[in-house]
């Protein structure tokens, strides 16, 4: 593994650069809940200075004693009221911290929601392209595994530091008396330990950056192995122990490099730290030298002790405070990148075409995916009028969901141009567009939602609408099994949740199809293999009904089944991204190419 290949500057360069972050993070944690970050504000400068008091308070009752031990009249009083004292500012000092806990528990719950949906938002924005890009997906990992946590765990670093920051200068202020040297000593024996523990924490970052594609093989493996849509295939063909064992591999793996890692961390971090703990003891023995030559006194002695030893830790804290938010802010840095992950060019916002008549049109248009060397579709001519019916043959692969795909304005042709009713598709509205549309993919979603839900989801605008559910389930030939289940159209579908029923493969596509009928003012129905998991009658009544209820409508039906493509009013074969044949059922068996070879192979298999 090269984990130097983004270590191009210094420490110093790469330490302080990256701060950037945190500006950004104090904004976010401050938009989040204003007044709990000024709650958390004011308790930590609270909190900052009342150790200072406690060692002074503390200095005066060890004074007060050896003074009334001295004296004929003790005033006792006057040693209980400073003990007194100390109690109240003690407890003063356990409330303000009981205060930044319950300030910092009830900011990170805000905080993980708010960058979380800010996460979520910003997938919405994204084309689908994106989510078919591994690099996108290992960007995503990383902002989602850490990036939740991290502001508020940097501004809970930063607001420490101001808070070892006020001590350490009370602190210092009080040692000054003794002597400049002590804060010379006191500050400066922390800095090796720092340094080591910042390049440490930059090494960790980098490891954990390289690690994204195995983490997310890891929740795949396991998603393969616990979830029902895997589960079958994985005991059927005994391919449990396999996974398991991939998945102990890469845990292995990256353990090694953890365990690597810790093991210099650690190490270092304790020969370094033996520099700060000859420091104090150093100055353990300077302080007590100078109170047996009484140029101090008990008391006196007793503070500097304390101030000494709270110092070291104020100031351990201050540095272990400033490498911890130098790690924030690298992994702030995955959010962030995440964030600013480019958006699609700005869609058009026409509602209507010029030219309703005119229908769809593709117009010499060819697609390239991403990364890929070769078209997926290549220069496709094609028009289809309202009222007219399209089916797509060809083999898989062909590029038949990738011409929908295009259609819908999932993608972008990479030349060529597409037109509704005369007008560019990146000339419309999207939502105007989509609402054109009724759809069904050939891996359509199976939501674990109620049946009601699953088929109002095909129009969020009446997703609630029962009356237009009932409808669409007619339509879809739903109505039927749906109305037979003890809740009906309140029935919960799949397994995730309670009291959940499972559908066959072919009442979840009449559940599809159904979804496609919710949008009844669309114009533009396709179907792609919405039949597979049906038999052969259940598909026929479905196609005989689809075709009355699409009479005035553009419908593109892409299926194997030459029974189904036949009534197509136009039906155009593709291979290898191409059109090579195109008319109608009886055209084509005429001109005896690969449409008419298809066919009889097909009803071959049938005599």
């Amino acid at each position: 593994m090269d984990q130097t290949s983004d270590e191009q500057p210094g420490l110093p360069t790469r330490f302080f650069g990256v701060f950037r972050y945190s500006r950004r993070a104090l904004e976010l944690v401050w938009s989040t809940s204003r007044p709990l970050t000024f709650t958390l504000a004011g308790l930590t400068i609270f909190a900052g200075i009342l150790p200072a008091a406690i060692a002074y308070i503390g200095k005066l009752i060890v004074d007060g004693v050896v003074a009334a031990i001295a004296a004929e009249n003790p005033d006792i009083a006057g040693v209980v009221f400073l003990v007194a004292m100390e109690a109240l500012v003690v407890a003063a000092l356990a409330a303000s911290q009981r205060g930044i806990s319950a300030s910092e528990s009830l900011l990170r719950a805000q905080l993980g929601h708010r960058v979380n949906v800010m996460i979520l938002e910003k997938a919405l924005t994204l084309p689908l392209q994106s989510f078919e890009d591994s690099e996108f997906y290992d960007k995503l990992t990383r902002a989602r595994r850490e990036a939740s946590s991290r502001p508020l765990s940097l501004v809970k670093r930063t607001f420490g530091l101001a808070q070892n920051g006020i001590s350490l200068t009370s602190y210092a202020a009080l040692l000054f008396g003794f002597s400049p040297w002590a804060v010379v000593i006191l500050i400066f024996a922390g800095l090796p330990s720092f340094f080591a523990e910042a390049k440490f924490s930059g090494d960790a970052f980098r490891l954990f950056r390289w690690r994204s594609p195995e983490s997310r093989m890891q929740i795949y493996l396991e998603t393969l192995i616990a979830r029902e849509d895997g589960v079958k295939e994985v005991k059927l063909f005994s391919l449990g122990r396999r996974f398991l064992d991939r998945y102990r591999e890469i845990f292995n793996k990256l353990f090694a490099e953890d365990r690597r890692l810790t093991i210099r961390r650690d190490s270092w971090g304790f020969v370094l730290g033996l520099i700060s703990t000859a420091a104090f003891y150093g100055a353990y023995v300077w302080i007590v030298l100078a109170t047996i030559a009484k140029e101090i006194t008990l008391g006196a002695m007793t503070m500097y002790v304390m101030l000494f030893r709270q110092g070291q830790t104020a100031v351990a804290a201050s540095l272990s405070s400033i490498s911890g938010m130098y790690e924030d802010n690298l992994y702030l840095s995955n959010l962030y990148e995440y964030l600013a992950h480019p958006l699609p060019p700005e869609r058009g916002e026409a509602k209507l075409g010029p030219d309703p008549t005119r229908g769809l049109e593709f117009e010499q248009v060819s697609f390239r995916y991403p990364g890929s060397a070769t078209l997926a579709l290549d220069n496709i001519d094609l028009q289809i009028k309202p009222g007219e019916s399209l089916a797509l043959v060809g083999e898989n692969g062909s590029g038949k969901t990738t011409l929908i795909k295009l259609l819908t304005r999932l993608y972008s042709p990479t030349s060529g141009r597409i037109l509704l009713d005369g007008l560019d598709l990146k000339d419309w509205d999207q939502a105007a567009l989509h609402r054109r549309v009724g759809v069904i993919f050939q891996d359509f979603g199976r939501y674990q939602f109620s049946v009601g839900e699953n088929i109002g989801a095909g129009d969020v605008e009446h997703i609630d609408d029962e009356s237009r559910w009932k409808q669409a389930a007619g339509s879809g030939m739903a109505a039927p099994f749906i109305e037979a289940m003890p809740g009906g159209y309140q029935t919960q579908l799949g397994r995730w949740f309670k009291d959940g029923q499972e559908l066959s493969g072919g009442q979840w596509q009449k559940i599809a199809l159904s979804r496609a009928f919710m949008r009844s003012d669309a114009d533009i129905l396709i179907l792609d293999e919405p039949t597979a998991a049906m038999d052969a009658a259940s598909e026929a009544a479905i196609f005989d009904h689809f075709r009355t209820a699409s009479r005035d409508k553009i419908t593109i039906l892409i299926s194997h089944r030459f029974s189904t493509v036949r009534a197509a009013d136009q039906i155009v074969v593709i291979k290898n991204g191409e059109i090579i044949e195109q008319g109608s059922h009886e055209e084509l068996l005429a001109i005896n190419g690969h449409y008419a070879h298809l066919f009889r192979l097909q009803a071959k298999g049938y005599q």
